[in-house]
């Protein structure tokens, strides 16, 4: 009987060596993007970092539509660590985006002279780099093309990486990079996205494609195409005009730089953190 015991301890006494050496591996394995990813969405909330705030802080007339914190993207589902729809920015780049809307709510901007006043609307801003990495993930999942339709409908998939529509680094992560576009006055209303519903390219015509309340700007937000670079001569001439409406009130009243193959896609001039990429949750 004592012999049992003694076999029964010392089987224990293994079995618990194995745990503890499995716990101190697993300590000790540097972590895959994956499981950053999946981790990270259980971040909690927490005070901004100094040098950030909330774009509603600063100016709460500016609209806000946060896509990555909703269905309504190019993933179909919330991003990681967008834990709530908040535009979230540097002080600096806050302040400027104030300078503009106060530009183009005067009036002052609309090119037939007739006092038409708009308004900017966010749909993107600070990006944590834990975001831009479940992007990364994302592209490399080839088979997962719910949301092709819409935003990239004649685009392979594999290719998102070698054409510059996904990088393992974004410009968002330092803050003071935005996504954005130009609604008119009085803003009209417009349908909540329905996850699987029935989905329209987004180089369709307005009228086709997602029913968007702001400019026609030939296409939708986030479209994988060249036909969303800025300066794109198969847009028409209005399209073209309400990109650079955007453009000048941005880069004249803000000192906005835009990328060139996203209309959308704005960044501060000297923007306060050129080589810092944050990853703190958008909340």
């Amino acid at each position: 009987m004592s012999s049992v015991r003694t076999r029964r301890w010392q089987g224990d006494i293994i079995i618990l060596v194995a745990a503890v050496s499995l716990i101190i591996c697993a300590f000790n394995a540097p972590p895959s993007i994956s499981a950053l990813v999946s981790s990270s969405s259980s971040q909690p909330c927490r005070p901004l970092p100094s040098g950030f705030v909330h774009l509603r802080d600063v100016d709460a007339s500016i609209l806000q539509e946060m896509r990555y914190a909703t269905y309504h993207n190019f993933v179909g589902r919330p991003i990681t660590s967008y834990l709530n729809p908040e535009c979230i920015l540097t002080i600096e780049a806050a302040k400027s985006l104030t300078a503009v809307q106060q530009f183009l709510m005067s009036g002052a901007a609309d090119p037939a002279g007739a006092g038409q006043r708009y308004s900017l609307k966010v749909y993107d801003c600070y990006r944590p780099t834990d975001a831009v990495a479940d992007f990364v993930e994302w592209a490399k999942q080839v088979n997962d093309t719910k949301m092709k339709a819409e935003f990239y409908p004649t685009l392979d998939k594999s290719d998102l990486f070698a054409d510059g529509y996904i990088a393992y680094k974004s410009g968002h992560s330092k803050g003071s990079t935005m996504d954005l576009t130009l609604v008119p006055l009085p803003a009209q209303p417009e349908p909540a996205y329905k996850p699987g519903e029935v989905l329209h390219s987004c180089m369709a015509p307005v009228g086709t494609r997602w029913p968007d309340n702001s400019l026609d700007m030939g296409t939708g937000f986030d479209c994988f195409s060249t036909m969303a670079w800025t300066n794109d001569s198969t847009v028409t001439k209005e399209q073209h005009d309400h990109r650079y409406l955007l453009l000048d009130a941005m880069s004249n009243k803000g000192r906005f730089i835009n990328y060139e193959q996203e209309w959308w896609h704005y960044t501060l001039e000297n923007e306060p953190y050129p080589d810092t990429y944050f990853n703190f949750p958008v909340c």
